[in-house]
């Protein structure tokens, strides 16, 4: 997990995380906590000692029983960084509404510090949004139609365009990945692979992978069909999808040859959910 100044790592029996900063004239790490590390020498560690550190870690727990992987947006960002040299997904882009703009940036400021973040992001801004045009709604029933419908009408299509803005920024990023240069296109998508299989990867003993994600884009959906991962997402029908929320799990099996017993989970398959 990443911060402004460095990567945050936290693993095995770490009591607490460790900041990891990058050398640019070099492989290795400057290492910033106040725990004693045995397994790096003079807070600095070079790629094969995070390795070491890390892999057996992770293969024991992608082994578990129940394995779940939330994604965010890090991920789109790092696979359109390494497909075009750059990325932005537009979280955290400005916006001015036509009324009120400086006081739900405030209120959006303050809902993100509460959530931990520093910076604002569209969420926090169309959260705040929503809450004014709603209350907006509320005195409108009431008012002499003079004042508060134009400022509502003029919010409600502010939101609107925000939200425009921020879906077109979504399918400008999937088209930067999708038209990049054919060789780091095919690192990009080599990369996201590699990543989904890590974890996607499980004996047919174990319970299914479980991929939460809170981004808007298809670039899960379309690292699973570059790695031939089945997405199970319950969402059934191939020419008009529907949704479909029951409890009921639908999934894929096989019943080993010369073994009796419960039926296997067909490798290669992961259920998936899109948080928002």
């Amino acid at each position: 997990m990443g911060n402004n100044d460095g990567n945050i790592l936290k693993v095995r029996d770490d009591h607490d995380y460790i900041v990891l900063v990058g050398n640019k004239d070099s492989n290795n790490f400057t290492i910033e906590t106040n725990q004693t590390l045995n397994w790096c020498a003079d807070k600095l560690c070079s790629k094969n000692d995070l390795r070491s550190r890390i892999e057996p870690w992770l293969t024991s727990l992608f082994q578990s029983e129940h394995l779940s992987l939330l994604i965010g947006s890090g991920l789109t960002t790092a696979i359109q960084y390494a497909a075009c040299g750059s990325a932005d997904n537009g979280m955290n882009n400005g916006f001015d509404f036509s009324y009120f703009s400086e006081e739900i940036e405030k209120a959006a400021r303050d809902s993100a510090n509460k959530a931990g973040r520093k910076i604002v992001n569209i969420e926090d801004r169309v959260r705040v949004a929503n809450e004014v045009i709603k209350g907006l709604t509320i005195l409108h029933e009431n008012d002499d139609l003079l004042e508060i419908t134009p400022k509502l009408k003029s919010l409600q299509n502010d939101l609107e365009r925000m939200i425009k803005e921020f879906s077109n920024n979504i399918s400008t990023i999937e088209a930067s990945i999708a038209n990049a240069n054919y060789k780091e296109r095919e690192e990009a998508f080599n990369k996201l692979v590699l990543f989904l299989m890590s974890f996607a990867s499980r004996a047919g003993t174990r319970d299914r992978l479980n991929i939460f994600t809170t981004n808007y884009d298809r670039l899960i959906e379309a690292g699973a069909d570059v790695a031939g991962l089945r997405l199970i997402d319950r969402f059934v029908g191939a020419l008009s999808p529907v949704f479909r929320s029951s409890r009921m799990d639908i999934d894929m099996h096989y019943n080993p040859p010369g073994i009796r017993g419960e039926p296997r989970y067909l490798e290669g398959v992961a259920r998936f959910t899109k948080l928002h």
